[in-house]
């Protein structure tokens, strides 16, 4: 339905307002608010029409909010997310009987008048004179549309919100003067088709097509006649009409549609009545948006998504602009999750501990040499229920996280690197005993650490001397204090930098002190999954990505930046790392954690008090985190019921190594095996 009304070009018809401006205005705003009193007609006219002729001639509509959808590596949906649930769609996507049900029921004259319905207007006014009181209302569709468009405009500031739904004249003057504006400038079909995308539905349904999904679990286009009729009937008041919760209510305000529908030809007196004998038949889809409707654990990557999109100067300059493009929604946004990996990092953490265990087991999976996170997970379900979090403890607070753990002896392979990076051989040796005071050291800003306090290993018979591989593979301490002394401390807290660790996982300054070797900062498991991918991509650190592309409803797409790969580190170096992490996993503390089919390359990790165990490795292929800890009250492991199995004697390799071995077994499992570049160590090993 189209109309063929010729209109008068705009400025005319603006000038024929305007000569005509005061008394039509004034008996417009009348008839919307209310009828003034005789006294002050003549002024409050006056003023109205001044002020209709000094609001700007642009009427701006902003992009409609509707949902986004964030996809896996594979193209499968991860979530659907939106501040709004509204999906646009043009109007042939819309039921014909569900278009003309509206005009019927809110301005069945709209293909007749302009802006104003000047018959509705005395319609109203006399109606509302004769009750003293405002009985009747006269905004057209296109008036209430633009009302609509404030309200959009408002967003979730529920103070603008009630402000652009004020009935003031002062609003009413806005919606009428861009009412004339969008009549000269776009067909009616497209004002409805507009109206029909814009407006409330109710049960958090924006949009005809939202609507007719969210009540009946179809699509706009497919709405039956009695359908069509029930959401028409909503727009005037979508909580007291709503099916829902007020199924009588709702008949008789759809009854009343049909009604209208007949007496003005869009329908015969007979269907009329064949669709008011039709009970209200919902098939009711209920809202299933955001990050907690993901599977397979996938809600912590979804909301780490989330976060980059509001962090990332990449999706806008400001905060501001970042919540606005997420606000508005229409985003397709595609991700590194693979789903394999991710299935089979939760099949993981969640066998190797329960739900309900005071314990959580949390893992990261990269690619090396790309930066993709591949895979995040933890055995605590995502959610605000008991036993479940939204806290993602696989990254530190700024992007949702937690405060992190102690790394333990994870860190180790750092120092190696950094001393390796310093011209340390593989084979320098230390007496390393079984205790020994701390050496002196110095940080980068010359804060001085003298010989202080007690470093020891974790066993009385664990004495040198050792060489760093063997040092590195029975995790020895005093071995590590030593090399950190000569190496500096400085560079240590260097090569961590380089490494993508520049602070603890809560924002605080990272601990440029003697135990950095021991892993006493908090870190995350993304992090060092991110650190030890670089050992397998032969010291090329990569920034973690989890966002390979977002295209925006017009088809657009942000220009979302790529990893940053840059060698921090010689191939020597990292190559060396490796070798001596491969005697980790085949004759040192990572044993456990080996994996029998490919090469595999880690370090164990125990802190203090086992209150926390790591295990932290890779493959050619793939580098991986695991933590075990409590993260309910930090307390030692040892004695817990973890997995259904009482810890006797909690240890890296032996609780976090086969949470990492599983997840990386079933990731890979099917991909061919590469092979891990070694390099010859001393008594010439490889």
């Amino acid at each position: 339905m189209s109309s063929t009304r010729p209109r008068p070009p705009g400025s005319l018809f603006i000038r024929l307002l305007r000569f005509l401006g005061v008394s039509v205005l004034a008996g417009a705003l009348a008839a919307g608010i209310a009828l003034p009193v005789a006294g002050a007609l003549g002024a409050g006219a006056k003023s109205a029409a001044e002020s209709f002729n000094s609001l700007p001639d642009v009427f701006k509509t902003p992009p409609l909010s509707q949902a986004s959808q964030i996809y896996d590596a594979d193209g499968g949906l991860i979530a659907t997310v939106y501040d709004r649930d509204r999906t646009v769609i043009p109007g042939d996507r819309m039921a014909p009987v569900m278009r003309q049900a509206l005009v019927d029921i809110e301005d069945n004259r709209f293909y007749q008048h302009g802006a104003v319905d000047l018959q509705g207007v005395l319609r109203a006014l006399n109606k509302n004179a004769a009750t003293g009181a405002v009985a009747q209302g006269a905004s057209t569709l296109t008036q209430q549309y633009v009302k609509n468009v404030f309200v959009e405009q408002a967003g979730s500031d529920q103070k603008a919100v009630l402000e652009a739904q004020r009935q003031t004249i002062g609003r009413k003057i806005q919606e009428l003067r861009y009412a004339i504006e969008l009549e000269q400038t776009l067909p009616k079909d497209q004002i409805l088709t507009n109206y029909l995308n814009i407006t409330f539905f109710g049960e958090q349904a924006y949009g005809v097509e939202a609507a007719a999904e969210r009540y009946f679990s179809v699509h706009a286009k497919d709405l039956s006649l009695p359908q069509a009729a029930l959401l028409a009937g909503l727009v005037q008041s979508p909580s007291m009409y709503d099916p829902v919760t007020n199924p009588s209510l709702a008949k008789q305000r759809r009854d009343t549609v049909l009604t209208k529908m007949a007496q003005y030809g869009a329908v015969t007196e007979a269907q009329a009545r064949q669709a008011i004998g039709t009970p209200i038949r919902l098939r009711i889809s209920a809202p299933r948006q955001g990050c907690i409707t993901a599977h397979q654990g996938e809600g912590f990557f979804c909301d780490y998504v989330h976060r980059i999109v509001l962090t990332d100067p990449a999706f806008g300059r400001t905060a501001t602009e970042r919540r606005a493009l997420w606000s508005r929604g229409g985003l397709r946004i595609r991700t590194t999750l693979s789903p394999k990996a991710q299935k089979a990092l939760q099949d993981s953490v969640t066998s190797h501990a329960y739900t309900t265990d005071d314990a959580a087991a949390v893992m990261s999976l990269v690619q090396p040499g790309t930066g993709k996170i591949l895979a995040m997970g933890q055995s605590r379900d995502y959610g605000l229920g008991a036993h479940q979090t939204e806290i993602n403890l696989n990254v530190g607070t700024k992007m949702g996280g937690g405060l992190g753990f102690p790394t333990g002896s994870t860190f180790k392979p750092v120092v190696a690197a950094a001393a390796l990076e310093q011209g340390t051989s593989p084979g320098q040796q230390y007496p390393a005993p079984y205790s020994m005071p701390w050496p002196a050291m110095s940080d980068c800003a010359g804060n001085t650490y003298p010989e202080n306090g007690e470093v020891h290993n974790d066993s009385h018979s664990l004495v040198g001397p050792f060489d760093m591989p063997d040092a590195m593979a029975q995790s020895v301490n005093t071995y590590f204090a030593q090399l950190e002394a000569d190496t500096g401390l400085c560079e240590v807290s260097r090569m961590a930098n380089a490494l993508g660790i520049t602070a603890q996982a809560g924002g605080t300054k990272l601990q440029v002190v003697p135990s950095l070797t021991l892993g006493s900062n908090d870190l995350t498991p993304l992090e060092m999954a991110n650190v030890y991918a670089t050992f397998a991509a032969h010291g090329t650190y990569c920034t973690p990505v989890a966002i390979t592309s977002v295209t925006k409803p017009d088809g657009g797409d942000v220009a979302v930046p790529g990893a940053d790969c840059h060698p921090v580190m010689s191939a020597q170096t990292a190559d060396t790392v490796t070798t001596m992490l491969l005697g980790v996993v085949q004759d040192g503390t990572g044993k456990p954690a080996g994996l029998t089919d490919r090469d595999s390359a880690g370090k164990t990790g125990t802190t203090d008090e086992s209150k926390q165990v790591w295990f932290a490795g890779y493959t050619p292929e793939l580098a991986g985190a695991a933590v075990v800890s409590d993260t309910r009250r930090p307390r030692d492991l040892d004695g817990q019921s973890i997995g259904g199995t009482t810890v006797g004697e909690a240890f890296g390799g032996t609780l976090a190594g086969p949470v990492w071995r599983d997840s990386i077994e079933g990731a890979l499992a099917g991909q061919p095996a590469g092979t891990l570049t070694t390099t010859t160590l001393p008594g010439g090993e490889q």
